[in-house]
């Protein structure tokens, strides 16, 4: 077991003094789990494909280990270093974003990847955790300093993400992205006219988005009244839970990852709940829950308006976004192709949930021994 001495004052000693080893252990279980049903998952997809049984879970073991090294990196940093970091991320990303709408393969429809040799990037996975980062600074130097034009500046920023995302288009995220803006808005004093502005601004758009997108109109009724329109990967998911029961019917003996296209991406959840039950998807969303409450609970003391601006944005990020995937994959919300974090396929969507994560723990570490000095010495 790794250990060092408190009076060590090494970059790894500070790091594990102060590091939440917890939400990191938690992490990488999510990772190991990833993995696992990755490889339970899409073979049946690879061999369909014509390519050899294990190509996409060799390539998500890759992903992932470098993935871990990347959210180890980025723990070891200072929050000055994350704000520099979202600084350089956010332009190159959102040059990238706009790339994609010229350039960029259309797929499914859309036009949210750039291709670089084998790999495909998917520029909106990294721009949403430099975005947040972003929106958290500026909103706290306006709380430090009351003249500056936060809220002015992350609005037009805000706009021009938007508007990007929704050339793409990809709906998904720009829900997403409106959601943790939001959240980071009200926990920066926006004031409560504002936010009901804002609520009925969000409740407009989805209505005039319902009348004018074609896309969003379907995904909608199918969603409302399923007998309208083709749900077959919906309901083959839901019959993959009920298939699988309580303890699932074993490693490698289910089904619905023989029929579904996506089975090793947007339905991976599905995968879980038919080879290994109800009681391992329970077990899968409390370590979302675990990470998410974990990861709030050190923003209760925290005195720093940007860690809690920014850490908390990028933690609901990664929590909403497994429950838009979970709550997809059980019919409770409309269909939406969006990843489940670390567990789902994918070489974007592990990097860049390594940054967001990284970036968390960075911003949450803490002396857990400083309040008990302090108490012994009789403050400061």
């Amino acid at each position: 077991m790794i250990s060092f001495a408190r009076s060590d004052q090494s970059l790894l000693s500070r790091w594990w003094w102060t590091v939440d080893r917890w939400l990191i252990l938690a992490l990488l279980t999510l990772v190991s789990i990833g993995l696992l049903l990755t490889f339970a998952a899409s073979p049946a997809v690879a061999e369909r494909l014509g390519l050899s049984s294990f190509h996409f879970a060799q390539r998500q073991f890759v992903f992932l280990v470098a993935s871990v090294g990347v959210m180890f990196l980025l723990s070891l940093v200072h929050k000055k270093t994350v704000r520099r970091l979202a600084a350089l991320m956010f332009p190159l990303f959102l040059g990238l974003l706009y790339a994609t709408i010229f350039f960029g393969p259309e797929i499914k429809g859309a036009t949210r990847w750039m291709q670089f040799g084998s790999f495909t990037l998917q520029p909106s996975e990294f721009l949403k955790p430099a975005f947040v980062v972003i929106t958290g600074w500026m909103l706290s130097e306006q709380l430090k300093t009351p003249t500056f034009p936060g809220r002015k500046i992350v609005l037009g920023v805000f706009a021009v993400v938007l508007f990007g995302l929704f050339l793409q288009p990809d709906f998904g995220q720009m829900a997403l992205i409106s959601i943790v803006f939001a959240a980071q808005l009200v926990a920066g004093g926006l004031p409560l006219l504002w936010v009901v502005a804002l609520g009925g601004a969000g409740i407009g758009s989805l209505v005039l988005g319902y009348f004018q997108v074609p896309h969003i109109q379907g995904r909608i009724d199918a969603f409302l009244n399923p007998e309208s329109a083709d749900t077959y990967q919906i309901d083959a998911a839901l019959n993959a839970f009920r298939s699988g029961g309580l303890f699932g019917l074993g490693p490698g003996e289910g089904t619905v990852k023989k029929i579904l296209p996506d089975a090793h991406t947007d339905f991976i959840f599905a995968v879980a709940g038919e080879e290994f039950g109800i009681l391992a998807c329970l077990g899968i969303l409390l370590l979302f829950t675990v990470i998410v409450v974990r990861g709030l609970a050190h923003l209760l003391e925290q005195e720093d308006q940007f860690v809690v601006l920014a850490a908390g944005g990028l933690i609901i990020l990664f929590g909403l976004q497994a429950l838009i995937n979970i709550g997809v994959n059980l019919a409770v919300i409309p269909a939406k192709g969006m990843t489940l974090p670390f567990i789902s396929y994918g070489g974007s969507s592990a990097l860049a949930l390594a940054i967001t994560m990284g970036m968390v723990l960075a911003l949450t570490r803490r002396n857990r021994h400083l309040k008990t000095k302090t108490i012994k010495r009789g403050g400061f």
